[in-house]
This record gives C-alpha cells, structure tokens and sequence, in this order.
C-alpha cells in the first residue's frame, strides 16, 4: 500500500522501497457569475491568479476582477466576478495539466484576437540565453515535475515567478498576477518558460502584450508563425549560454 500525503504544492510519497516528493495535480473549477467556465488541472496554489490569467487569455475578461472560494465553499473550485465581455461560446473548456489547447478543436476556435504587440525593449542574445537559469523554482527542486514561467525586466531582472504541473497554468498565473497588479499590457517585459514554445503560451503571451517569450525548449511550427503575426521575439533552446531567435530578431542585440 503506497501511503500520499499533500504537503501543500508537493506530496510526500511512502510505499514499499519508495520515498518520495512529487508534484500535486488536482482539478480546478472556474466560475463566473455562478456558472463553470473551465476546468483544469494544476497544482494549488495562486489559484486566483490562474482562474484571472486563463479568462483573460481567452479574452473573457480584460481588467481586475474579485476572485475567490464561491458561495457554497465547493473544494477545488474558484469564482470570478462577471460580468465577462462576451458569451465563451456552447464549447467548454477542459485544459489537461499537459496541454491546454487538447481537444479545442479547429484553430479558428481557440485563436482569440490580440493586436500586434509594442516595440519593446531591445535586449542581449546573451541575457535571453541567460534567463532560465534565473528563474526560481523551489516545488521543481524538491519533485522535479513542475513547469515554470517568469516575467522579467529589460534588465533580466525576476519580477514574477509561477510554478504548476502545467506548463499552461504557470503561464496563466504569471498573467493573472501581472493583470492584479496592473503591468499588463507586458509592453516593455520578458516572459520565460521552463520548457517547449507552443501555439497556446504565444497565444497567451500575445494577448497579454509581451513583446518577448524566450523558452528553454523548441518551439512548434504554429508557435513561430503566430509570434511572426503578432510581431512578437521568440526564442528558443535558450540554455548553455546560447538561445536560437525564431522571431523578431529586430529586438536582439
């Protein structure tokens, strides 16, 4: 009998010939105005920026909203104030911990509309090769199965910092708390990702207004083209002071 025990974002793991840490995964329920909107799989913790950061990424919401445990107390549930700024559709959302575009369908269907982003800042090769190395990820160290997102300065300097099971949710968490905290649009800041470029972190990434994502993994073909459409920089395989630039080279020194 193998005995789990949940320790908050990790869980301590006993059976016969094991002891470990692992990463907790457990279901989410977003809703707005007493209605579910989404369910996804994350690990707890900062689920209020993550509940923000996802509707705003769909362009349901495009400012602060209240956000906490809903009326009846349900567990693993999160409640937004509406109104939202259009009906989400007859399609519900279901965002696994692996990937949050599965099962979307037609990419007509998840691309929601963001306008090219700023200018931006003009940053060094070797800052953006350097800005894995600088993300915190203290869950990660102690389980090794969490992703990461950051948001940083021109500078390179660490603003925000998410961990999750999903690599999507560490990304919708960043956002949620930059939304709180009034920095988006991400016009003159860096984000960066523990793992690979997909469409779904650019597409959040353009909503959001950054004008750089720099990721430690390979991008995907859909991933370059849309960061190419939104005039975003993406970057890649960003470890070993090296990074490959896809996109927007123009802000690379």
């Amino acid at each position: 009998m193998t005995d789990v025990r949940i320790r908050g974002a990790y869980a301590t793991v006993r059976g016969p010939g094991i002891e470990d840490e692992v990463a907790v995964e457990e279901p989410l329920e977003i809703r707005v105005g007493g209605a579910p909107i989404a369910v996804t799989m994350r690990t707890p913790g900062e689920d209020e920026e993550l509940a923000l950061g996802f509707l705003h990424g769909e362009g349901l919401i495009d400012g602060p909203r209240e956000a906490g445990p809903p009326p009846d107390l349900a567990g693993n549930t999160i409640e937004v104030a509406g109104p939202l700024l259009r009906e989400p559709g007859s399609r519900s959302f279901y965002a696994t911990s692996s990937c949050g575009v599965c099962g979307k369908g037609a990419l007509e269907e998840v691309a929601v509309h963001a306008p090219p982003v700023a200018d931006g800042p003009r940053v060094a090769r070797d800052l953006l090769a350097a800005l894995p190395d600088r993300l915190r990820q203290p869950t990660f160290q102690r389980t090794g199965g969490l992703h990461a997102t950051g948001l940083f300065s021109a500078a390179g300097e660490p603003l925000l910092v998410r961990e999750d099971v999903g690599r999507h949710n560490a990304m919708d968490k960043v956002i949620g708390r930059a939304l709180l905290d009034g920095l988006l649009p991400l016009n003159d800041l860096i984000l960066c990702v523990s793992g690979r470029l997909s469409f779904e972190l650019v597409q959040k990434a353009a909503v959001a207004g950054a004008p750089i994502l720099v990721g430690v993994g390979a991008p995907s073909s859909l991933a370059v083209t849309l960061a190419d459409d939104r005039n975003m920089t993406l970057a890649g395989f960003a470890r070993g002071g090296r990074v490959n630039v896809y996109t927007g080279a123009q802000r690379v020194a």
